[in-house]
């Protein structure tokens, strides 16, 4: 699949989308000697960078700071909590968000990528217009991630999403977050860290759908245990003004808030990129239909990342970004295997986990051995605080093989990091019981197991 340069084309390479997956592939086809060339309608750095995972970690580290300054009185230091100011946290974030973005913009220059500030779309399956330059590019990489999506009911509008949640002149007294995924649940932690009044709106049963039952349960705890006020199995039917307030109807009850947020998820940012107009193939969400190499259904055009409706999580848009160009540029055909990918939750305490879950490994039919422990960690010992960790551990019973590793607990994102290595190498149960436990540490009960 390499390609030498040929010069019917401006480029070798020419990349939509200045995000993970699109600034990664950029990057590593032009380490393979391509001529690349990439556009961008927004900010360098994508959701992720800009109006994802980094602002809403930042965010997420400001809003335990307070419940970390209670502990500090609790084993004696002489600490005073006041108000919080909003307007400085979200300056320091933009201030930290730009410098980002502009090394994404360097590192991109430093390799050699032409850079194209504005809106891409396709003429055909060789030619890009962007801002009415049209660019002829040998092969076309389409990178441009998803966008929020709001309920389709009455009032949907007065709704906010994440992006505009990062640029709040004020923090809402009383909020609303309808949804309770990934950003549903860390937003609702943040707003309550914060000082808000937060009431968390989900059409199902539990939280977090997909994840692992018992993980599920521990992450709905800890919302309860923060004050926030927790209405599952409803959803809003229409959106209201009520004075200075919105009124949020659900099918058994009237919410009053500030503000409403949807947290309902993300969809392909496909619109208006001529991609349907050259045959390239949609599914039913909008995202662009790849095969295991990231090839659309149009030859020489390919797509990574949301976009693609395959896994949207940042480090699977970098790792395809870079398949792709090591596959199509470096001579190195590179597929991404995708049943052994980490993943976390930002809620507080945190939770991640990698590998099956025991709901869905039972349904698969598999004869599995489950190992699991809840305790209080030694950093409460003195706070009073009653936040719990939960570690659980699913086996194959037969070939004793971690299927599936699962945490609720501070630190959790970074322990499951780490043990990640071996789940995915293929330990075995005996190959945690067999390493040395470091103590005291939370993570030290990863090998204590029985």
């Amino acid at each position: 699949m390499t390609h030498a340069q040929d010069p019917r084309f401006d480029v070798d390479l020419f990349v939509i989308g200045g995000g993970s997956g699109g600034v990664r592939a950029a990057r590593i086809a032009a380490t393979h000697g391509a001529r690349v060339a990439i556009a961008e309608a927004s900010r360098w750095g994508g959701t992720c960078v800009v109006r994802g995972c980094v602002p809403k970690k930042l965010l997420v580290y400001a809003s335990a700071a307070g419940a970390q300054l209670a502990d500090a009185r609790a084993m004696g230091w002489d600490v005073t909590v006041g108000g919080h100011d909003w307007p400085a946290l979200v300056a320091a974030k933009d201030t930290e968000i730009t410098r980002l973005s502009n090394a994404y913009l360097n590192n991109l220059k430093r390799a050699g990528v032409v850079i194209h500030d504005g809106r891409a779309r396709l003429v055909d399956a060789h030619t890009v217009d962007v801002a009415g330059q049209r660019v002829r590019a040998a092969f076309i990489l389409v990178a441009t991630g998803g966008v929020p999506r709001k309920p389709d009911i009455p009032g949907g509008e007065l709704m906010i999403t994440s992006d505009e949640a990062f640029h709040l002149p004020a923090l809402p007294r009383q909020i609303a977050v309808v949804g309770a995924g990934y950003i549903g649940v860390e937003f609702a932690h943040i707003f309550a860290g914060l000082g808000a009044q937060v009431t968390l709106v989900h059409r199902y049963e539990r939280v977090l759908p997909g994840f692992d039952a018992d993980l599920r349960a521990c992450v709905e705890d800890g919302l309860v245990r923060a004050g926030i006020r927790v209405i599952t199995d409803d959803e809003p039917r229409a959106v209201e003004r009520a004075g200075d307030q919105l009124a949020m109807t659900l099918r058994g009850s009237t919410v009053l808030a500030d503000l409403v947020m949807a947290a309902t998820g993300r969809r392909p940012a496909t619109d208006g990129l001529g991609l349907a107009e050259l045959g390239v193939a949609l599914d039913a969400r909008g995202a662009v239909v790849v095969d295991e190499w990231s090839r659309t259904s149009v030859e020489h055009i390919f797509a990574v990342g949301d976009v693609s409706g395959r896994v949207a999580l940042t480090p699977v848009a970098i790792r395809e970004g870079h398949a792709f160009a090591d596959t199509v540029f470096g001579g190195r055909p590179t597929p991404v295997p995708r049943d052994c990918i980490p993943t976390a939750v930002f809620s507080q305490p945190a939770c991640a986990f990698i590998g099956l879950p025991e709901d869905l490994a039972r349904a698969r039919g598999l004869d599995i051995t489950v190992y699991a422990t809840r305790f209080k960690p030694m950093r409460h010992a003195l706070t009073g605080r009653d936040d719990r960790t939960f570690i659980k551990m699913v086996v194959d019973t037969a070939s004793r093989r971690v299927l599936g590793l699962h945490m609720v607990g501070d630190d959790a994102p970074e322990i499951v990091q780490a043990a990640a290595v071996a789940v995915t190498m293929g330990a075995t149960k005996e190959d945690f019981d067999r390493t040395f436990a470091l103590h005291p540490t939370v993570a030290e009960e990863l090998v204590l197991l029985r």
